[in-house]
């Protein structure tokens, strides 16, 4: 299906205890309910190429707090995993949903698997792109980390914002990223993930994105959660990604009898180019079983 052919998702947005998360609503509202996670420093638009693709579902995908055009966290806040599992729920509260799936990718994957092995009982079927778990950390990293996060708390609370002077210069500053982009991809994600300011156009964002987490799981920990997510679980892995996710994932993963893995064409963000279709076909059956 060409990409300017498919349908225009539904603009939602969600209330958190007066916070504002904005949202695209895609399918059939009386569908299978499933909550889309994007990735760190991405926003919902991550999904604008599967979405369609999924049309029996109910499926609502996010802009994660201080991400795309959601709210942000108050200056002393942290954006930990911890948060965002709660906000998961708080989500799924607002939407009448008491039992879900999730689709998600990168960061949302992490946070989506620790969701479901805190609340097993809501959460029915993931299906995770290029992510499951964090790397562990060492217990001996543990000072260190606290310091670092603290640091670059700091560092980031008040750091000036990048303006471009068009959404062009934009788009080519994300296409050339950390992760490779497409040019459609790049322009989803731009247009969904800046806001006007004086001389041009600036991040929405929030800057504190940036700083790392004050505490990381170690490698029991990383393996109880797993353990807890018992429900059915599809992996879709890029073959050019992240190598990290194939050499240290995967073996994680295959321990696992409930987690089907299977490796796609495409890099990171494999879901928004040209493997979103097969993506599609390998997700459809498993999320509307």
């Amino acid at each position: 299906m060409p990409v300017n052919n498919l349908p225009s998702p539904r603009e939602i947005s969600l209330d958190l205890s007066g916070n504002r998360i904005a949202a695209r609503q895609w399918g059939n509202t009386d569908g299978t309910p499933v909550l889309a996670l994007h990735g760190w420093l991405d926003n919902c638009a991550s999904f604008d190429r599967l979405a369609p693709l999924l049309p029996e579902l109910n499926l609502v995908a996010v802009d994660l707090a201080g991400h795309g055009q959601s709210y942000h966290r108050h200056a002393e806040a942290n954006y930990n995993i911890w948060g965002e599992i709660e906000d998961v729920f708080g989500m799924a509260d607002a939407l009448g949903w008491e039992s879900f799936s999730m689709l998600s990718h990168s960061r949302g994957a992490v946070i989506s698997m620790i969701a479901a092995a805190t609340f097993p009982e809501r959460v029915k079927r993931l299906a995770l792109i290029d992510g499951l778990v964090p790397p562990p950390a060492e217990d001996v990293e543990a000072p260190e980390i606290l310091r670092n996060g603290i640091e670059q708390r700091a560092r980031y609370r008040n750091r000036a914002p990048k303006v471009f002077a068009s959404l062009e210069i934009a788009v080519a500053a994300r296409k050339n990223g950390l992760f490779k982009l497409s040019d459609d991809a790049a322009q989803r994600l731009v247009e969904r993930g800046v806001r006007s300011c004086e001389g041009g156009y600036t991040w929405s964002n929030d800057p504190q994105l940036l700083a790392s987490s004050l505490a990381k799981l170690n490698a029991a920990q990383v393996e109880a959660f797993l353990g807890r997510a018992g429900m059915p679980i599809r992996l879709a892995l890029g073959k050019s990604g992240i190598q990290d996710m194939i050499k240290r994932v995967r073996p994680v993963a295959e321990k696992y009898t409930n987690i089907e893995i299977q490796e796609f064409p495409g890099g990171h963000h494999l879901h928004m180019d040209e493997s979103a279709d097969v993506i599609a076909d390998w997700f459809r059956p498993f999320l509307t079983a």
